[in-house]
């Protein structure tokens, strides 16, 4: 088994899925799959005459891909563009192509509120709805554990930092239940996990709480973040 496809089996039962490129190669941020799945399924919700079946998010081109400004967390995606995917059943109440066009506006504006640079969305018909989908399917948000709190004063710190960012709503520890750092590489590094609100862009989001760790740091360390969940409205 090789290291890429241990990490995904170690994941899938944490929930949280292959982490995907979050902004750039200078931005430094990373978001979960899953949290990215719940985001596009909430923006699906909205399209009436539709329901979102399998979503999958890959490099569009995985030799068009760029170095992280920071060390990335184990096995994720390099920065690059991104391919959107996915399955969907709709009603016969409008030809298809205009429920795929609605359907892909909806997921693609959900992409870019997010900041992953996704340059294809492909749709596939997979079903054919009986009657018109009168509710919307519940859309159950990931809810990442907390970020234990220890004795540790610089991870308090970097916590702290990484709070008092507006959109932050918790530091979270779904890879790592405490701040992780690194001292083992030439510059240290940090890597602090963040659920956010449903709110600002999280790339942007993400820059700032960048800046704060390390700020808020003496040795001013390179700083990698983990967005783990965006949520409707902060717990």
């Amino acid at each position: 088994m090789t290291a890429d496809r241990w990490t995904d089996v170690v994941r899938h039962p944490l929930g949280v899925g292959r982490l995907l490129p979050l902004g750039g190669a200078h931005d430094g941020a990373w978001l979960t799959e899953a949290a990215t799945d719940a985001v596009l399924r909430r923006a699906a919700a909205e399209v009436t005459g539709v329901r979102l079946g399998v979503v999958r998010i890959a490099l569009a081109d995985p030799a068009d891909v760029a170095e992280p400004v920071v060390p990335a967390p184990p096995g994720a995606l390099p920065p690059g563009p991104l391919r959107l995917t996915a399955d969907f059943a709709a009603t016969a109440a409008e030809p298809l192509p205009a429920a795929a066009s609605r359907l892909r506006r909806a997921l693609a504006g959900a992409v870019a509120r997010l900041g992953l640079e996704v340059t294809d969305v492909d749709l596939r018909v997979t079903d054919l709805l009986a009657e018109e989908v009168a509710e919307p399917e519940a859309v159950r948000a990931p809810r990442p554990p907390s970020v234990r709190e220890g004795a540790d004063p610089e991870g308090a710190r970097v916590t702290a930092a990484a709070l008092g960012v507006p959109g932050v709503a918790r530091v979270t520890g779904a890879l790592s239940r405490e701040v992780h750092f690194d001292a083992a590489l030439p510059r240290r590094h940090v890597r602090v996990e963040v659920a956010l609100t449903d709110g600002p862009r999280a790339v942007e989001v993400a820059r700032r709480v960048r800046t704060a760790v390390g700020e808020a740091l003496t040795d001013q360390p390179t700083v990698a973040v983990l967005v783990t969940a965006v949520t409707c409205n902060a717990p």
